[in-house]
């Protein structure tokens, strides 16, 4: 289980949000994770992007287009 969102995790979730063309300025990254994790968007327009704690990085990002495109439509 994931304790702590290291640059590892970040790096992940950057390589998807660049692909998306989502500037980095336009994310929120909390350093601690949650089960399950969770994109929304705040009321600045920024996308909140909390890591999942159960599951590995590496499966958790294929997700994360998905639910940044969710968020963007709420």
């Amino acid at each position: 289980m994931l304790e702590v969102v290291t640059m590892k995790e970040i790096d992940a979730i950057f390589a998807v949000t660049d692909a998306l063309g989502v500037h980095r300025e336009m994310l929120v990254i909390p350093l601690g994770p949650a089960s399950p994790g969770r994109v929304r968007k705040l009321p600045s327009g920024k996308f909140e992007i909390t890591v999942d704690a159960e599951r590995p990085i590496e499966e958790w990002v294929q997700e994360l287009p998905r639910l940044i495109a969710a968020a963007r439509d709420r």
